[in-house]
Order: structure tokens, then sequence, then C-alpha cells
């Protein structure tokens, strides 16, 4: 209790900045259709928010170091809030692909000072319980976004207005809040080919995952209101996904943490071509029927960046943890940057199945992929623990890496 009374603020400040971005996506595809963008256009605006993200990845460790952690927090979260107001101001597809770079660019940067606050404060001893409590807030405020959709009305100020009062009112705990900030990290070097080094198929795990994940919550609205939902049901739709990747991951992991990884990893990709295949063919069935396509479609994809991540670590040395997790959100962020443009093109030429034809393909290359590199590698000699690996910064390996090593050791 005093663990979570210590940390309520920056927990406060994660719940209302996911509220506010996480609504910004789906807004923004049915603000797009309400005002007659084209697909692409609206795939265009989910591809954007990626490229801020990333951005604000690389950016925020050297902006904390030069003007430090509140002063940061506050910048980013102004250039999310302008995003968001500006939306109303100029109705233009490409200048909302601007704005919506602006809050890829607040998301990424919020939660790295974030991760970097909470970083400093825990110990050894908390990191677990500091961990799961994190994952649930974030994962519970995720769910509600996908929600909050449902009142809001497409292509409205009010609404735009609410979700920037929301990335606005998610300064006060921060910055109110008596905890002295902490020292400056080191920001990781970037080093992508570390990944490859270590494990080619987590590479190509996580591009996958970004694939399934970056479409589904990028342009999933659109091909909800292409196959007769309404707002609210799409609004379920997408919740539904959230709440089956939550879900999937203890399960999941239990399985990773006994049994080869590759083969954990295969059976999920095999899944998820099911799941994207029953998920295709929803026109032909009812809203409880689509609702639980959805809930399975993300159990079976969601996880799938956990597993390549953890399979990633059991080849890397303890010094390479932070740089290892930065390299895998690097891999994370080129897959969504592309995903949702991809997807909502095919959409545009061949119809709503589309998209998720383009997802069971991808999942089908892992599948051959990963049985490639059974043949090519044996079974990792050591082992680091599943870590539920929130996709979040560059510096969420400072909060996982020694968990892995830990519960590696304790075996």
């Amino acid at each position: 209790m005093r663990l979570m009374i210590s940390f309520a603020a920056l927990f406060l400040s994660v719940v209302l900045l996911q509220l506010s971005t996480g609504g910004v996506g789906p807004l923004d595809a049915l603000s797009g259709l309400a005002l007659d963008f084209t697909t692409a256009q609206i795939g265009l605006l989910g591809s954007a928010h990626f490229v801020g993200f990333f951005i604000g990845c690389w950016f925020a460790p050297r902006l904390m170091g030069t003007i430090g952690h509140s002063r940061a927090f506050a910048a980013f979260t102004a250039a999310g809030a302008i995003g968001l107001l500006a939306h109303m101001l100029v109705i233009d597809p490409y200048a909302w692909a601007l704005m919506r770079v602006a809050s890829g660019l607040c998301v990424a940067g919020c939660y790295t000072v974030i991760e970097a606050w909470l970083q400093a404060k825990v110990t050894n001893e908390t990191r677990g319980r500091a961990m799961g409590i994190y994952r649930v807030v974030d994962m519970g405020a995720s769910l509600a976004a996908q929600l909050l959709i449902s009142v809001l009305a497409p292509a409205s100020y009010v609404s735009y207005n609410l979700l920037a009062l929301l990335c606005c009112a998610a300064l006060l705990p921060l910055t109110l809040s008596r905890l002295r900030e902490p020292e400056t990290p080191d920001a990781p070097r970037l080093r992508p080919m570390l990944l490859i080094a270590c494990s080619p198929l987590a590479a190509a795990g996580v591009l996958v995952a970004a694939l399934s994940s970056a479409s589904f919550r990028m342009v999933g609205p659109l091909y909800g209101q292409q196959v007769g939902l309404a707002v609210d049901q799409i609004a379920g739709f997408l919740a539904v996904f959230v709440l089956g990747g939550a879900v999937a991951q203890y399960p999941v992991g239990w399985l990773a943490d006994r049994f080869d990884r590759r083969w954990v990893l295969i059976g999920l990709s095999v899944a998820a071509i099911l799941s994207s295949v029953a998920t295709a063919m929803t026109e032909n069935l009812d809203t409880f029927g689509i609702l639980m396509t959805a809930f399975f479609f993300g159990m079976t994809t969601f996880p799938i960046y956990s597993v390549s991540a953890a399979h990633a670590h059991d080849f890397a040395e303890a010094h390479e943890r932070v740089e290892l997790s930065a390299a895998l959100m690097f891999f994370f962020a080129v897959g969504a940057i592309a995903a949702p443009l991809m997807a909502s093109t095919l959409i545009e030429v061949y119809g709503p199945p589309a998209m998720f034809v383009m997802i069971a393909a991808g999942h089908a290359l892992l599948v051959v992929f990963g049985l490639y590199r059974m043949r090519a590698r044996p079974v990792a000699e050591r082992r680091t623990a599943y870590v539920w690996s929130p996709r979040t910064s560059f510096l969420v390996g400072r909060l996982t890496g020694r968990s892995r090593d830990k519960d590696k050791n304790e075996r």
C-alpha cells in the first residue's frame, strides 16, 4: 500500500494520459469517415502517430538531461494538447497527420519520463509489484480509452477539447508531486542490429506484432464501420481486443517459461491466422460473434511482442538488456509506421476483409521463418523470465531487465 501511495501521482498521470492519447486514434478514424477522408488518408493518420512515437522515444532522454523530468513532461504534454486542439481548426488529412505526429511524440515522451522516474524509485524488492501495478493501470486505462469513443461525437470540437483537457490534466499529478526528481538516466544507444544478432526470429516476431496491433487499433474503426457496426459497437470491438490481450498474457507467459519459446510463438501465429480468418468473416456474424472474434484476435496477437522479447533476451548479456529493449521498440515502431497505411490501402482497394488477410499472411510468414530458425539454432541454454513488456519507451528495459535476470537466477 505504501508503494501504491508513493507512486499514486505517476499512475494517475498514466491514466489521464492514456485516456487522452488512447482515445484520439479511434476518434480520428471515425472523424475522418464523417469528413469524407479516403481510407488511405485515415491510415496515414495512424502511421503518422508512430512516426511521432519513434521520434519521442529517441529524443525524450536527451531532453530530460537538458531541462529535467518535470519540464520535459510538460513540454511533451503541451505538444499532445496542441495536436488535439488544432484538429477542428484545420480540416485537412495531411494537416491532421502532422497533428498526430505531435500526439505520438507526447505518448513516447511522457512514458519515457514516467518510466525513468519509476526506475529511479523502485528497488529489486519492489520492482515486481511496481511493474505489476503499472501494467494493470496502463492496460485498464487503455481499455477505458477505447470505450470512451462511444460517447464522443466524431468531428466535434467538444470531443477533441475533452481529450485535450484530459491530456492537460495529466500534468497536474506529476508536476504537483512532492517526489524529488531522479537523476537523468543515460540514453540507451540505438543498436537495431543487436536484435538481429541476438535473434532474427524475435525481430520478425516484433514486426508481425506491430503489423497486427497497429493495424487493428488505428484502422479497426474503419473496418468496423464498413461491416455495419454502430459507434458504441466499434468501441466495444476495440476494447475486447485489448481485454483479450490482457487475459492471454499470464497463460502465454506460463507456456513461454516452460516450453521452447519458438513453438509458443509459432502456435500463437497459427492461432492468429485462424482468428484473422474468423474476423474477416464477421460480415456474416451478429454483434456478439464480432466481439468474440476480436477478443480471440487480441488473445492470439497481443502476447507475440512479449514472447519475442523474452526469446531475444535469452541470447543477450545482462549489460545489453536496455539496448536490446530499445532495439525491440525500434523494430516495433518501424512495423507500426507502415502497418496502418498498408491496411487502409488494402481496405480501399479490396474491401474490409483485406486487412485481416494481410495480417494472416504476416503470421504465415512468421510460422515459416520460425520453423526455419528451429533448424538453424538449438534451444537456448539459458532462459530469462517471461515479462509482459509494455511498448512504451526505449527506457522500459531498465524496468524489466533485472526482473528477467532475478527470476532466472532463482530457478
